[in-house]
């Protein structure tokens, strides 16, 4: 049997008794609590094992009795950063509300941490809060026909659509309110210099419906839409299932 990684020994509270050595004088959770901090303030890449040795007094060979590498590093940081899922679905709503709600509420976790979206994963996540959105989204699929491994596969489609809208639309400038001298702003009116109706016809004639809304309302115009796409792809499983 593969042994726990001290990291995840000590998020899931699994440290074996009688450990020997000095008592840590840090929990986990005040290790990744720094680094996030740190990742808020000044993006990805101000984290290191040093800086966050050095947000919490320690000398960085110190927090190597806590983590073995910057990717359990990052492990820990998505954990602090998730947190638990606060849903409680209501008994009477039915799979689609409930999954809405559950996309909806991991996106804003990603939102308020725009790096989350940046982390490199060295493996899928096994820290409890991470397993616990999973477990928080396959419930939301509970009363369906679907099987186990059909739900599964659902929810990682939702959520990795999700975290590409959020990356997206953060490197592109466009998840809030957009300047109009901005390059976000200008690009509206760039691209209707560059798309001619004979070379790009359908751009062409999608661009007046575009560019009449509120650029503003992009990210959550998009994100309705595109998890309102997967969702009645999800219907028509159901109801062939049924």
């Amino acid at each position: 049997m593969t042994d726990l990684p001290r990291y995840l020994q000590l998020l899931w509270g699994r440290e074996p008794a009688g450990r020997r050595g000095p008592r840590p004088g840090r929990t986990i959770h005040e290790i990744g609590a720094a680094a996030v901090a740190i990742a808020d303030e000044n993006g990805l890449e101000a984290v290191s094992m040093k800086s966050v040795a050095t947000a919490v007094g320690f000398t960085t060979m110190s927090l190597y009795r806590y983590v073995d590498s910057k990717d359990e590093l990052y492990a820990v940081m998505l954990d602090v950063a998730y947190g638990p899922p606060d849903l409680r679905f209501r008994p009477e709503s039915a799979w689609r509300e409930r999954l809405t709600a559950w996309a909806r509420r991991i996106t804003e976790r990603r939102l308020a941490h725009p790096w989350i979206v940046e982390v490199p994963l060295a493996a899928p996540p096994l820290s409890p809060s991470m397993i616990a959105w999973m477990e928080c989204g396959l419930a939301a699929l509970d009363d369906t026909p679907l099987t186990s491994q059909q739900r599964l596969s659902a929810m990682l489609a939702i959520d990795g659509w999700g975290q590409n809208h959020v990356r997206q639309t953060i490197q592109m400038g466009l998840s809030g309110e957009i300047d109009p001298d901005s390059p976000q702003g200008a690009y509206l009116q760039l691209i209707g210099q560059l798309v001619e109706a004979d070379r790009f016809p359908h751009l062409a004639s999608a661009g007046p419906e575009a560019l009449d809304g509120d650029e503003a309302a992009f990210f959550e115009e998009e994100f309705a839409y595109g998890l309102g796409l997967l969702l009645d792809g999800i219907a028509a499983l159901i109801a062939r299932q049924s």
